[in-house]
């Protein structure tokens, strides 16, 4: 059986996700990688067949997605053009998460595409919704990467079709202590203005991981660092609180390290609006910005947060048979 697994490499959650699915896909058939976008920071420990430049989302520097940006690396033409090199009708089963150039090759050739993301869950009626629905948002996690099959993965199972997170083994295996930091990873900020927020905390040991900065530098009570899988893995298991953007692998994984959380959802990106809201159901704080205004909130978390409690099984395995066993194995 020939399979392709499609990902979505903007951001490091698709791709950290992948590092557990895609071996338990190679013993299902033969398999080969798609990965478009190019914000990713993480190494993958399995071949890539297909990289592509698809249609992704750049990080800016003021806690939001940069648009402008964005819309300028598009390069729509080139998008068309990769759609068209996929020999997608080599593959007998595709499963897509949340990968356009894959999904729409699939789309065009009327062949079946199996949506297995964050993204198919967040949709879901069922799921918690922000106060204001940001409609051209909505529509494009509707229509960015069009499927057939839609399954998802959530904080909280709320639907047959959706599953708690995937936590990675690199995570399973981590030995938890508390070492008194707290660890940091805002993607839309820069440097500068995370020293500037974070310093105004003197009593607390920040370990930032930064997309803007090759080499780790000290500033007081802040360590700056560049993105390091392991190292971040690392600070996260024996810190006390995490403080991230309001994404998806990171905020589980804090959450199933039993962690204190507290997320910023990214101006500009509806996802993370979505995921706020459902964080913010499950009583985790969330904060719209590192504004002064928000730092009372700060200060409490801090100071009288605590983790909340999730059971996130092992249940990777069992969620590929049973799509196999409704999509693939039943048209054989």
């Amino acid at each position: 059986m020939k399979i392709l697994y499609a990902i979505q490499g903007t951001g490091n959650g698709h791709l950290s996700r992948s590092m557990d699915i895609v071996p338990l896909l190679q013993q299902m058939g033969d398999v080969d990688v798609l990965v478009s976008g190019n914000q990713g920071d993480l190494n993958l420990p399995f071949p890539i067949k297909y990289k592509f430049n698809g249609f992704g989302f750049i990080f800016g520097k003021s806690g939001g997605v940069d648009l402008w940006k964005s819309f300028l690396k598009s390069r729509f033409r080139k998008f068309l053009k990769e759609i068209k090199e996929l020999p997608i009708d080599k593959y007998d089963v595709v499963i897509n998460d949340f990968e356009p150039v894959s999904s729409w090759a699939c789309y065009l050739a009327d062949k079946p595409c199996i949506g297995l993301s964050h993204q198919a869950a967040v949709l879901s009626e069922n799921a918690p919704k922000p106060e204001e629905t940001d409609m051209i948002g909505k529509l494009v996690l509707k229509n960015y990467a069009p499927v057939t099959a839609s399954y998802g993965f959530h904080f909280k199972k709320f639907d047959k079709k959706t599953f708690t997170p995937v936590i990675r083994q690199q995570v399973r295996e981590q030995r938890i202590s508390n070492k008194g930091h707290y660890t940091v990873y805002l993607p839309a900020y820069d440097d500068k203005r995370l020293i500037k927020r974070l310093s105004e905390f003197k009593d607390v040991y920040w370990d930032v991981f930064s997309k803007h900065n090759s080499k780790t530098k000290q500033y007081g009570n802040i360590l700056i660092q560049p993105i390091n899988n392991k190292a971040f893995i690392k600070s996260m298991a024996e810190s006390e609180g995490v403080l991230c953007g309001a994404g998806f692998e990171t905020p589980a994984e804090a959450l199933y390290m039993k962690k204190k959380l507290l997320v910023i959802p990214m101006k500009n990106q509806y996802e993370q609006q979505l995921n706020a809201a459902a964080l913010k159901d499950m009583g985790v704080p969330v904060i719209k910005s590192l504004k002064p205004k928000h730092s009372e909130t700060i200060l409490n978390w801090l100071n009288n947060g605590t983790p909340i409690k999730v059971d996130y099984a092992d249940n990777t395995r069992e969620i590929l048979e049973m799509i196999f066993r409704e999509h693939v194995l039943v048209n054989s």
